[in-house]
């Protein structure tokens, strides 16, 4: 691979430490996740404790987004450049010791007020979205092509996984020991991710020379920019509007339940593990699938469609009894979990293995962009209609992915 080397030749290890690679790669990104999925789910208590509106709560948590969109693609351009080791280590370091600072002078015993807790969360997300591209582009440098819609996939379901601890383990902190406890949790995590990074994340060795087949998503001898290509661009996008109904339930499940349904938290955690756990054991069973020959691009078309459907359940569903109302959320956010490997694999493929940071951090921009949006819309939505139609929006969102998406490849 044209990648240049960020570690002395000393640090070379043979092709079996791919797998060692992908557990760190799968730390990273669990380590971001379990901090980007888990705030969310503490609404409740950080609506109460730092006083805010519903609103002025998803404008909050739009910021976690917001940091990660708006700083994706320099991520990729710069993972290119220096390498995955210096980005990653870099990235979680700096996340990590955010995180410890707002557990000791961010919280509401500190009187911290909405504009602080915004620009913090902020610059969390703009320093933990660097394991986005950088642990990817790691990822694919040690993998053949046969092996990486799995090995992306299993990277992928570090964010289902490590959100589900997020979820799991967050709202129960706040509850028990408040927002110290919230804070310091995920910037233990970053920091012994980054420990990890520095010990066992380094180049692959090189590969003997052999003629591989010419891949249809790349024309021989193209060199432009990922940025400046429309196909690469239509995966981006239509894969941000699949991320509509995966940000809707992380993000308003719990307020939903509470204030239509009177469920408790409990209830709102569990629903969104389902759709975490589910979506990452779909995440590596597509992964899987496309490596034996099936279209990635086939794939994300027909997530779209079963994704729309069960949204659009939800939204007829809203006033049905809280067990079916459940049940249709979480079928939802689990398919609406389950693509992420794929995507992320096909557009790095696209872009080649020179370009694929760039490539990695566009998708990122596009899907975090949406993260950032949809907590700011959905209470206007709200505001304007009703729960009801706030689902119907997502299932939309969805289906509209489908005609947007890149026209599927023949079988390979």
């Amino acid at each position: 691979m044209a990648i240049s080397s960020v570690d002395s030749g000393i640090h070379r290890r043979g092709p079996q430490h791919r797998w060692v690679v992908l557990a760190v790669g799968v730390g990273a990104q669990g380590s971001f996740s379990a901090m980007f999925s888990g705030i969310p789910v503490t609404g409740i208590a950080m609506r109460s404790g730092y006083h805010l509106s519903t609103g002025t709560l998803g404008l909050v948590l739009a910021c976690l987004g917001l940091g990660v969109a708006a700083s994706d693609i320099v991520w990729g351009l710069l993972t290119d450049r220096y390498g995955d080791r210096r980005i990653l280590l870099t990235g979680l370091t700096a996340t990590g010791a955010l995180l410890a600072l707002m557990a000791t002078a961010v919280t509401p015993a500190d009187g911290a007020g909405v504009a602080l807790l915004a620009m913090c969360l902020l610059l969390a997300g703009a320093l933990g979205g660097s394991v986005n591209g950088a642990s990817g582009r790691a990822i694919l440098t040690w993998f053949a092509d046969g092996e990486r819609g799995l090995a992306m996939s299993i990277r992928q379901t570090a964010i289902p996984a490590g959100g589900a601890v997020g979820v799991a383990l967050l709202p129960w902190l706040a509850d028990t020991y408040g927002f110290r406890a919230v804070y310091a949790a995920p910037a233990a995590f970053c920091l012994l991710a980054a420990a990890a990074t520095w010990r066992w994340l380094h180049e692959p060795p090189p590969r003997p020379r052999s003629p591989e087949p010419a891949s249809p998503r790349v024309a021989p001898g193209n060199t432009r920019s990922p940025l400046r290509r429309w196909d690469v661009w239509r995966l981006a996008l239509s894969s941000a509007l699949l991320t509509v109904p995966q940000f809707a339930v992380l993000s308003f499940t719990a307020i939903f339940l509470h204030d239509v349904k009177g469920g408790h938290t409990a209830l709102a955690s569990v629903t969104v593990l389902i759709a975490q756990v589910g979506g990452g054991a779909a995440r590596i069973w597509t992964g899987r699938r496309t490596d034996r020959g099936g279209d990635r691009r086939t794939h994300l078309r027909a997530i779209g469609v079963l994704t729309g459907v069960a949204m659009a359940a939800a939204a007829v569903l809203t006033g049905a009894p809280t067990p079916i109302t459940v049940a249709a959320l979480a079928l939802g956010g689990l398919l609406a979990n389950s693509w992420h490997g794929v995507a992320y694999t096909e557009i790095a493929e696209m872009a080649g293995p020179g370009r694929a940071g760039t490539a990695l951090g566009l998708l990122g921009t596009t899907l975090f962009g949406v993260g950032c949006l949809t907590p700011l819309l959905i209470p206007i939505a709200l505001a304007l209609t009703s729960w009801q139609a706030v689902w119907a929006l997502t299932a939309a969102a969805s289906l509209l992915a489908v005609p947007l998406s890149p026209r599927p490849l023949r079988a390979r």
